[in-house]
């Protein structure tokens, strides 16, 4: 099956008390796919979970199963630098019902390669979904290179990558690529990529989506998109794209230690990237 092209990594909304949001999650879940997302990922990066508990973690998944609106997809984050957590949220979010899985290289540890072809091995033996690795050096700390991928592809339901090293971006024989950074989105299209797996989606998906119904647009929108994604990459996602949720009237608030929420020269580069795009107009 196809995963979708355009997927949402969603951003988990915390109420005052920073305790999950279930009905802003839900809500926002639902305006997504009705603005251009084919599916979502739950708790992944753009959703703090590093900051969930498992029980949180796997409710957010079960919301997002039992709210799909239909002909959509949710995938579920369940990367962990421990093989046999990420097996158990595997295999859990796989008995929850999703549509595919999420798998970052294990972070802070820093696996060999050896290492990291058999945590993955172990990972895929806990599903029967199609796999995306993801592969973000910017916050594991390690590159899986296109080649490692290329040998990745040959165990069984690894059938994708997210890739947000920039300069790995490039098809791999096997697996299927999605743009793991919304700024080379356009380029992996053109590339024959998959999709994107996104962030700025939660404030321009009709835009990200006309992207590839539009071909012939698409380098018109995409550098029209790039004082968004500019502005909501100010600071550490997701800080940008939930201050500007919030402008946008969208019920996500704040964040987790050890994030914290924009400050004041950060939330005035939001909104001016927002009212430049004429989006905070929209929202009045």
């Amino acid at each position: 099956m196809s995963l979708g092209t355009v997927l949402t990594a969603i951003v988990t909304p915390f109420d005052a008390d920073l305790r999950v949001d279930e009905e802003a999650f839900v809500a926002l879940h639902a305006h997504l796919c009705a603005h251009g997302s084919d599916g979502i990922v739950a708790a992944g990066t753009t959703g703090e979970a590093s900051t969930l508990s498992d029980s949180e973690h796997l409710r957010l998944v079960e919301l997002a199963v039992a709210n799909r609106p239909p002909g959509t997809t949710v995938l579920a984050g369940t990367g962990s630098n421990d093989t046999r957590h990420a097996v158990e949220m595997t295999q859990r979010a796989t008995e929850l019902g999703v549509d595919g899985i999420l798998s970052v290289t294990p972070y802070y540890n820093r696996p060999n390669r050896r290492g990291m072809l058999a945590h993955f091995r172990e990972v895929a033996r806990a599903t029967d979904k199609p796999i995306v690795l993801y592969n973000i050096p910017s916050r594991t700390a390690t590159d899986m290179p296109n080649d490692l991928l290329a040998e990745l592809a040959q165990v069984e339901r690894i059938d994708y990558v997210k890739q947000a090293n920039n300069a790995n971006l490039a098809l791999v024989d096997g697996l299927g690529l999605y743009a793991g950074n919304d700024e080379i989105f356009a380029r992996t299209l053109d590339l024959g990529g998959e999709g994107g797996i996104l962030v700025a989606s939660h404030i321009v998906g009709d835009e990200m989506r006309a992207m590839v119904d539009e071909p012939d647009r698409r380098a018109e929108i995409d550098a029209a998109l790039r004082p968004v994604y500019e502005g909501i990459a100010v600071t550490t996602n997701p800080i940008g794209v939930k201050a500007a949720l919030n402008l946008l009237g969208h019920r996500v608030g704040g964040l987790r230690l050890p994030l914290v929420e924009a400050d004041e020269h950060e939330l005035a580069v939001v909104r001016a990237a927002l009212e430049r795009h004429g989006l905070l107009a929209a929202a009045r």
